[in-house]
């Protein structure tokens, strides 16, 4: 048996689709809030000054918090579904097919929410690491993930859930500093788009 590994924004995608899940989620309000204390953050992001991982906790909390589960919960299938299909690269989708058809073990591991990735794998038949959003028991979220942050502990979580000895060959594909050491798991490694081993 082989195991293929895929990030997802920026690897299977040509955007970044959480932003536009949050986009899509945040209210008027908060869509106006997130102008002035979400840009100097974005800015420091795009120069390298923060990792990923911390603007996603920062926008996460702003979107997320306090609002009641089930109502964000609700607009995950819809984005699969609508908004997902005309990012994915034809190449890549290509790629999870050529797996598939080898009977491969398909797994999705990024940093975004599995509101919208779980509906999209069971459509595509990966099977899913991700962030899952927190919540308090009473419907409430509060702004955090449960189990941390995904991104920057793809590898570990990989680990946690595969027994990768198990394997005959691993094939992991990336395209940001977050992916490397899922990348480093694997035998066959793709880099944004170009095998590096």
């Amino acid at each position: 048996m082989q195991l293929a590994l895929f990030d997802f924004d920026h690897t299977v995608t040509t955007h970044d689709t959480y932003a536009r899940f949050l986009r899509r989620v945040a209210t008027p309000a908060q869509l106006a809030r997130a102008r002035w204390s979400v840009g100097p953050w974005l800015l420091a992001y795009r120069a390298g000054l923060i990792s990923a991982e911390a603007m996603r906790a920062r926008v996460t909390a702003l979107v997320f918090r306090d609002r009641d589960r089930n109502e964000v919960t609700v607009h995950g299938e819809p984005f699969a579904r609508e908004s997902l299909p005309p990012l994915l690269r034809p190449e890549v989708m290509a790629r999870i097919d050529w797996h598939r058809g080898q009977g491969h073990r398909l797994v999705l591991v990024s940093g975004s929410l599995d509101l919208y990735l779980q509906p999209w794998c069971r459509q595509h038949g990966l099977e899913l690491i991700c962030n899952r959003l927190a919540h308090d028991g009473r419907g409430r979220l509060t702004g955090r993930y449960e189990d941390g942050d995904c991104g920057a502990h793809k590898a570990a979580k990989i680990r946690t859930r595969y027994d990768l000895a198990g394997y005959e060959r691993i094939h992991a594909y990336g395209d940001s500093r977050e992916d490397k050491a899922m990348l480093a798991l694997a035998h066959e490694r793709w880099y944004r788009g170009r095998r590096i081993a």
